[in-house]
């Protein structure tokens, strides 16, 4: 009583600015403080909807929103969507500026269209991944006139039609993504570009579109970010259209573009001298000295993004002395990467932030001890399959990059606990991979959970040396891990479930192949770990239907579980399924005491909620056809393995 009295005393505008200082998690605030509810209720901005029965309820709450994020909601319907806006004041729908569908598939045209109709200042929606979209859906969305964000990503079924429709209803759109949209063709993006000319970043990736199209493209005055990965179709001459039309560019990705050359490049780069980032990774056999002689006249150039190209010596000096402003440089998959090469090119580049060196696997400590000394401000280094790399380079990165956050030492079999100490300096850590490093143990892993409290993602995959005693350490210092793979770690016991369990904001956890956890550890992690949304438990044999009834219990957020080859009856199967509303992706390949009826039951106990289903493929002839052609008319992607 006394705490609440003293609240009521602040004035609205100190509430708030104790309540940002909260961070994310405020629902105890608000439980035990009317007048934080009071504050959050109408000043929140941003609503995340986890569970669809709650939807109303939170909607009338929280009545100030301006974003909608409906993504975890896969089961929301036209039926629901009609409650929803029919039922309470809908006052909400008058603030609305972003809506967020994204894999929202059981969501069909005729509520789409009640949602947009209902919200008019509606400025962003994102129905990425909802593959079942059509040009009925496309229709519907080109009533929001006031639309300047688009996300239709993977929508297999939108076609020109359906583009025609948006492009004439949404003529303010600015941002539009059409990632996979495989039935649009050249007429579609022709008439997109007469009728949406404020567009200033446009996604083609993956499109069956020709360089015709860039011809239309072209004539965007105000585009500034085109990306156009895997368009095979497209060739040099489309790139030449580009050279004098789109006079603000300043991002293009032509990534894996089969038919694009060096010289289609140079035509772009030299009619576009505000550049500031170039994507052409997989698409040169090698990076041509004209090229790189062209980069030169790219002043404002700060991310170059090549992977799998052929380079030498001479290119990435040439690039460090003509693109002294990078701060990104991927060079992934690269042939001809040396020492020599990287020294040169880093004396040049000691803005660098973000360098991708993944399987040159000729850069030894010589070349990442230089990066170290020449850049600084890194925060990001991704070293897989650099298999020279030793603990004396780690020693230079501690020493004098305090600020990276992200590291990947896969499969770097040079790395030990003693490089694990000299890393351990680096308290800035928040992403650290480090599969396949089998010389690591315990004791390496306690120096990074000492020093690196931010840690919030961990690959520690087949570290076979890892223990119950380095996991006791890790959740000990590191207690805001979200991520986590421990797979094939198989020191790890109940023991090391149980110090798990007491990572409060873990949401996706990888046991495949612990051959030494039971029921009891993983009872321990499903009580305690509330979060939880991905799990794989492939091949851990000792977990048993005890196990599973937990899971099946305890882990309600839980989007995606990998069982196969487990232990599990009939009985615990179909409860598990049943159970699990928010279930998205289930694999369930040889589950050796599970019966063809007991998976059938299973099955149609999740059937309109799950979206994809990993089976076995002896089992294809005889599950009932009628449950599987059920399941996939209502959106589920069955996978045959």
């Amino acid at each position: 009583m006394l705490s609440e009295s003293v609240f009521c005393l602040l004035t609205e505008d100190l509430l708030i600015r104790v309540l940002e200082k909260l961070g994310p998690d405020r629902k105890p605030w608000r439980l035990v403080c009317k007048e934080f509810l009071r504050v959050e209720s109408s000043t929140r901005k941003k609503i995340r909807i986890l569970r669809i029965e709650f939807l109303l309820g939170l909607l009338e709450k929280f009545c100030n929103i301006e974003t909608l994020d409906l993504s975890m909601c896969p089961r929301i319907e036209d039926g629901a969507v009609s409650v929803v806006l029919s039922q309470g004041s809908a006052s909400w729908t008058r603030g609305l500026r972003r809506l967020v569908l994204s894999r929202a598939t059981g969501l069909g045209h005729v509520g789409l269209e009640m949602l947009i109709r209902a919200c008019p200042m509606l400025e962003g929606v994102d129905v990425s991944h909802c593959w079942g979209y059509g040009d009925r859906e496309a229709a519907a969305l080109s009533c929001a006139a006031r639309l300047r964000e688009l996300n239709m990503d993977k929508c297999l079924g939108v076609t020109d039609i359906g583009l025609a429709k948006i492009a004439v209803g949404c003529g303010k759109l600015e941002r539009l993504s059409l990632k996979w949209c495989l039935e649009i063709s050249d007429l579609g993006i022709d008439l997109l570009c007469k009728k949406c000319l404020d567009l200033k970043f446009l996604d083609v990736s993956y499109l069956k579109v020709t360089s015709e199209s860039l011809r239309s493209i072209a004539s965007l005055l105000k585009l500034e970010v085109f990306v156009m990965v895997g368009c095979s179709l497209v060739d040099d001459v489309g790139l030449r259209f580009l050279e004098k039309g789109c006079p603000l560019l300043k991002a293009i990705d032509v990534s894996r573009c089969d038919c694009v050359s060096s010289s289609g490049l140079i035509s772009v780069i030299s009619g576009h001298g505000g550049l500031e980032q170039l994507d052409a990774g997989y698409c040169l056999s090698e990076l041509s000295a004209p090229l790189v002689k062209c980069l030169e006249n790219l002043k404002q150039l700060r991310i170059i993004r090549i992977d799998g190209v052929r380079v030498s010596d001479f290119i990435l000096q040439t690039i460090g002395t003509n693109c002294k402003s990078l701060v990104e440089l991927g060079l992934s998959k690269c042939v001809g990467v040396t020492n020599k090469g990287i020294v040169q090119l880093v004396s040049g580049c000691g803005y660098l932030k973000i360098l991708d060196l993944t399987c040159c696997r000729f850069i030894s400590d010589a070349a990442i001890s230089t990066i170290a000394d020449s850049c600084p401000d890194l925060v990001c280094l991704k070293l897989e399959s650099c298999d020279m790399v030793t603990e004396n380079c780690l020693y230079q990165l501690g020493l004098n990059c305090s600020l990276l956050k992200e590291l990947d030492l896969t499969d770097c079999s040079g790395v030990d606990d003693i490089a694990l100490r000299y890393l351990s300096r680096c308290s800035e850590l928040v992403r650290l991979k480090l599969g396949l490093c089998t010389n690591i143990s315990d004791i390496g892993l306690a120096h990074i959970a000492c020093n690196c409290p931010k840690m919030t993602e961990l690959d520690l995959y087949r570290c076979v040396r890892i223990g119950d005693d380095g996991l006791a350490a890790l959740t000990s210092g590191c207690k805001g891990l979200t991520n986590l793979n421990l797979s094939y770690c198989n020191r790890i016991t109940d023991r090391g479930l149980e110090y798990i369990s007491h990572l409060g904001e873990l949401s996706d956890l990888e046991l495949r192949g612990l051959s030494n956890i039971t029921s009891i550890g993983i009872k321990a992690v499903a009580i305690s770990c509330k979060r939880l949304a991905d799990l794989d438990l492939k091949h851990c044999e000792k977990i048993d239907d005890s196990g599973f009834w937990a899971l099946a219990f305890y882990s309600q957020n839980l989007r995606q579980i990998n069982m196969s080859y487990c232990i599990v009856s009939d009985m615990v199967l179909c409860m598990l399924m049943g159970n699990l509303k928010r279930l998205q992706d289930a694999k369930l390949v040889c589950l050796s005491k599970v019966s063809v009826k007991g998976l059938e039951v299973a099955l149609r106990a999740c059937c309109g909620r799950i979206k994809k289903v990993k089976l076995q493929r002896s089992l294809r002839f005889s599950l009932s056809s009628e449950m599987l052609e059920t399941m996939h008319a209502r959106g589920c992607k069955i996978r045959w393995d």
